[in-house]
Parts: structure tokens; C-alpha cells; sequence
């Protein structure tokens, strides 16, 4: 009986102790979480603060852009975006427009190259694959300034110039191998009994491919999507090589006309067109956030 007391009294001081160090660790990872948050806050306030910056800059005048540097305008100011729009040689709709076109086109040449590339390497067997892999991922250590003047001459010779072809027809021959591995890594995790269904069912590759694979490579297909907007409507060198036309120019080149050839800037204006040329980013990332961290969580690139 006397054991049995004592059993009993050794499990409750055990029990207590147990409680006591979980709620201790408890309100330690706490504390821990929320000085981790701090941090991050206060990081991402750094990081915004230039975007802040530049938005409250596009509502003042340019004499008082960078005479005060508070994220609040003294005096509130819409001309800039009303001179801003109508400054240069065209409207500016113009250059968002000729924006959107190479980037739509460039998503599309992407995403129809890149998946038929990476479906080959991740689901078909022919000869020379493992090489032939080894060569694409090796295209990813060439510098573009290398391929630069090899490149320039072959779309001059075939007339290209001034147009957008040099900048969209690349994208069809699945010339982007960070896209190519990256659905490659995807597809790869889908089970290998989906292929040998739609094969019993009279499926070819093609028809595996559109039926099958496409459908479930969407998180896959927007993170290519997203990234290839993202840098495509940043491009500067590629159009400022290939266009001369003003009217053909998109948003980047636009943004350079604002600066003379002395190196003088109208700050407000340029800082309005700046902000209405993030929009579209923004908007775009807010859309397809979700599949980004999905297709990027379940394709191993870290």
C-alpha cells in the first residue's frame, strides 16, 4: 500500500514537472515567435520604405523631391501623373501596351516550349536524354554577354530588327532552362501509373501530355508564368538593342526618356510613370502568389 502511495505521488510530481516545462517552453517559442515577426517587420519596412518613398514622391513637386524626404507630401499634387502620361513622343498607354504585347507573347512561348521541353526529359526515354539534359542545364552557366553579338548578328541578318521578333521568338524554342528544369522537377513527382493509364486507354505522348500531365502542372506553370512576366516587363538591354522606334518602345525605355541627354530628370514625372508601371507587377504576383509558393514548394528549389 505504502508503494502503491509512493507510485502514485512520483507520477503526479512527474506529471507537474512535464506541465511546468511545456508551458515554459511554450512561452518561450512564443516569445521567440513574436521577436522573429519584430524582425521581419522591421526588415520589410526597411525594404519598403524606397517604394513608399517613390509613391509619395509621384505626388510631389520636383523641386521638393528630394528637399523632403518624409513618406507624406506637404501638399498633395496629381500633375504628375496627368504631365507624366502625355511628356514624351507618345502616351504613355502606348508603351504599357507594347509591354503587354512582348509580355504575353513571351508567357506564351514559354509556357508552350518549356512544358513540351520538360515533359520529354522528365517522362519520355530516347536516346542520348541524360546528356542531352547535362547540355541544357549547362546553358545556364553561359553569361548572356556571350550570346549577345551571336545573337544580334543572326536577327539582323534575318531583318528582325526594330521589331519584337528577336524578343519573343526565342521564347517558342524553349531557350530558357531554369523553366525547362524547373517543370522538369515537377513532373517528375507525378506518379508514373498516370502515363501507363492513359496509355491503356489508346493515349499517345501528345495526347498524354495535354489530357494528362498539362492539367496537373498548373503551380508549375504559373510560378514560369509570374517569373517570366516579372523579368520580361523589367527588360531594358534586350529592347534598347533591338528597337529604334520610339513607338515600338516598352515601359523601361519610356522610363529612360525621361532623362535628357545631360543627366537632368523630371523627378515627378518620372516617379508618377514609375509607380503606374508597378501596378501591373503587383497585380500580377497578388494573382498568382498562390501557385508561385506551391510550384516552387513542390518542384525542390529552395
Amino acid at each position: 500500500m505504502a508503494l502503491m502511495t509512493q507510485i502514485r505521488q512520483r507520477s503526479r510530481a512527474i506529471a507537474e514537472d512535464s506541465e511546468d516545462s511545456y508551458f515554459e517552453k511554450l512561452g518561450s517559442n512564443s516569445r521567440t515567435r513574436f521577436l522573429r515577426h519584430v524582425i521581419l517587420c522591421a526588415v520589410g519596412a526597411i525594404m519598403l520604405y524606397p517604394l513608399l518613398w517613390m509613391l509619395a514622391s509621384s505626388f510631389k513637386p520636383s523641386s521638393e523631391v528630394f528637399a523632403d524626404l518624409s513618406l507624406w507630401p506637404s501638399e498633395w499634387d496629381l500633375t504628375n501623373y496627368t504631365e507624366g502620361w502625355n511628356a514624351l513622343n507618345h502616351p504613355f498607354h502606348l508603351y504599357l501596351w507594347n509591354s503587354f504585347v512582348v509580355v504575353a507573347l513571351t508567357i506564351v512561348g514559354n509556357l508552350a516550349s518549356c512544358s513540351l521541353a520538360a515533359y520529354a526529359f522528365a517522362r519520355m526515354q530516347f536516346f542520348g536524354k541524360k546528356p542531352l539534359f547535362a547540355l541544357m542545364l549547362g546553358t545556364l552557366m553561359l553569361p548572356g554577354h556571350v550570346l549577345l553579338i551571336p545573337q544580334y548578328v543572326i536577327f539582323n541578318l534575318l531583318g528582325w530588327m526594330n521589331t519584337y521578333l528577336p524578343l519573343v521568338v526565342p521564347n517558342f524554342l524553349a531557350t530558357n532552362a531554369f523553366f525547362i528544369f524547373l517543370m522538369v522537377q515537377f513532373m517528375r513527382a507525378l506518379p508514373s501509373e498516370l502515363d501507363d493509364a492513359a496509355r491503356i486507354d489508346g493515349c499517345g505522348p501528345f495526347r498524354t501530355f495535354f489530357r494528362v500531365i498539362l492539367p496537373l502542372c498548373v503551380p508549375a506553370l504559373a510560378t514560369t508564368a509570374i517569373f517570366t512576366f516579372i523579368s520580361t516587363w523589367n527588360e531594358f538591354f534586350g529592347p534598347l538593342l533591338y528597337l529604334t522606334d520610339s513607338a515600338l518602345y516598352t515601359v523601361p525605355l519610356a522610363l529612360r526618356q525621361f532623362m535628357d541627354s545631360e543627366g537632368q530628370s523630371a523627378w515627378g514625372p518620372m516617379f508618377a510613370m514609375s509607380v503606374v508601371s508597378l501596378a501591373p507587377i503587383i497585380g500580377f504576383f497578388i494573382a498568382g502568389q498562390k501557385y508561385l509558393i506551391k510550384g516552387i514548394a513542390t518542384t525542390g528549389l529552395k
